[in-house]
């Protein structure tokens, strides 16, 4: 008997086969062979298509079968991540409506922040535990403010991991957690936000019905089965939105621990067991994967969107003359000194970062030389600003109450570089832990608990922690200097911007 997690990331859709017994991984696969591409229309824009998701689904599914040289008849759950925030909107008949209004987009930061002031700080900070921002809810005002004729087709709206489980199942339904993170959860009152769907005009019955995390979600339907070489049923028994998964598969499930990813965006991710949330809505706090109204379990999540994505960046700008690797460009960073010889980088280019009260600032590089720098000290440069924008957010953590005493990661993205691990340990100055696990065996796991056959407390007993990074006493000086110097500009950017 086998579990499948499915992980619907920006870029790419990963899936990982686990042996029900052993929690081993058998098989892991990844589509496409080329990162998936956004579509920008305008400035600030993000979107992709469900459609393109739901084929390279099936393509991966068929692949890690293939892969595994198991029989996907004896597959017994299939649990889905997927990327946060985002808008599928599907009419009577299961169509999407338009392309996926994506968690990277900015075009609804001002309708969110009228919300705020219409609705006031009050309800939204202790209903919501957020601004409504430029979340789901704001992004559905948006199609139906400027695009009426869609809007008046609309028969749901779903998160992206919603709309995987209907092509699967035939079933609309979505879970608290998910709704969460769209804005739609009324954590006070413990059911969907219908004062904000009254404000946004949203109409109650576009809601999916509202079902546990952990549970089943839908059966894979006949023709589905067939296609794909699963059994008719196969039950959809997990669902997460990425970051909740990602914490969900390094165990941090308990108030007090912490987990941290650093792929297209980078996330400080930290759960909590109180409805507390950030005054100026900086940091944001979504229902994590095992919060019930009797269990109350907060993610209360950081999130720098340029990280990954300007590593990406420069990959493709690097490649013009020949194809380079991410390996390669961590090779390039170590040999540049400690402080790119002043260079600095502001990861700031994709879209407004909720951190820095949705400010869309653009990345900038600052500080450059044509005498002195070369790509060694451009890619050390973006890999110090990334660590430094964490940093930036931590501390907004701590005003909050988190203090980190650990936090945990998977050795994937951009913790596989040894200069960015060690700075990000060093600057922030905790120990950072590293296990074998991604996002896509956490919702194999997840599918595990979901289908009954393993618990919250057992399905974790072959986690392996892979490696610690301590912090580098030599260097925190070095870095605390660097870093003020950083945050010095990044005010002085805010002060002048006028978005």
């Amino acid at each position: 008997m086998y579990f499948l997690g499915i992980d619907l990331g920006s870029s790419f859709i990963k899936a990982s086969l686990i042996d029900a017994g052993s929690q081993h991984c058998i098989a892991q696969a990844s589509v496409p062979d080329q990162e998936m591409g956004m579509i920008a229309h305008h400035p600030g824009w993000a979107e992709q298509d469900p459609d393109q998701w739901w084929s390279n689904i099936k393509l991966l599914t068929k692949l890690i079968i293939a892969k595994s040289g198991i029989n996907g008849q004896d597959i017994a759950g299939i649990g889905i991540s997927y990327q946060m925030h985002g808008l599928v909107i599907i009419d009577h008949a299961g169509h999407v409506l338009r392309p996926s209004i994506i968690w990277c987009d900015s075009r609804a930061v001002h309708i969110g922040d009228e919300a705020f002031q219409s609705l006031g700080s009050e309800y939204c900070l202790s209903h919501l535990l957020n601004s409504p921002g430029n979340f789901t809810a704001s992004k559905l005002r948006w199609v139906i403010e400027n695009e009426p004729s869609i809007a008046h087709k609309i028969h749901a709206f779903l998160l992206p991991g919603d709309f995987i489980n209907y092509r699967f199942t035939g079933e609309i339904n979505t879970t608290a957690s998910s709704l969460s993170e769209g804005m739609f959860w009324d954590f006070k009152n413990n059911t969907v936000a219908n004062k904000l769907l009254d404000y946004y005009k949203i109409d109650h019955e576009w809601t999916p019905r509202v079902l546990p995390t952990f549970s089943i979600h839908g059966g894979v339907t006949k023709n589905i089965a067939l296609e794909l070489g699963l059994k008719e049923g196969t039950p959809i028994c997990y669902r997460a939105g990425d970051q909740p998964n990602n914490a969900f598969s390094l165990n941090v499930n308990q108030a007090g621990e912490i987990a941290a990813t650093a792929g297209t965006s980078g996330v400080v991710y930290a759960v909590q067991d109180s409805l507390q949330t950030d005054l100026h809505s900086r940091v944001n706090a979504f229902a994590h994967v095992n919060h019930t109204s009797n269990n109350t379990r907060i993610g209360t999540l950081l999130c720098i969107n340029g990280t990954g994505i300007a590593n990406s960046w420069l990959k493709k700008l690097l490649s013009q003359s020949g194809n380079v690797s991410y390996e390669l460009m961590n090779q390039l960073a170590a040999v540049a000194p400690l402080g790119s010889q002043g260079l600095s980088f502001f990861p700031f280019g994709n879209g407004s970062e909720r951190m820095l009260n949705n400010k869309i600032l653009g990345s900038q590089l600052n500080g450059l030389n044509f005498n002195i720098h070369t790509s060694s000290h451009v890619a050390r440069a973006i890999q110090e600003g990334i660590v430094f924008a964490f940093k930036y957010g931590t501390d907004i953590l701590s005003e909050n109450g988190f203090k980190a005493k650990t936090i945990k990661a998977g050795k994937a993205n951009m913790f596989l570089s040894p200069v960015f691990r060690q700075l990000f340990s060093s600057l922030i100055n905790v120990p950072l832990e590293f296990f074998d696990t991604d996002g896509a065996t956490g919702a194999a796991r997840g599918a595990g608990i979901g289908q009954g056959y393993y618990t919250l407390e057992n399905a974790f007993t072959s986690l392996q922690k892979l490696e610690v990074i301590e912090p580098e006493p030599s260097i925190q000086s070095i870095l605390d200097e660097n870093y003020y110097q950083w945050k010095s500009k990044l005010e002085s950017i805010i002060q002048n911007s006028t978005s």
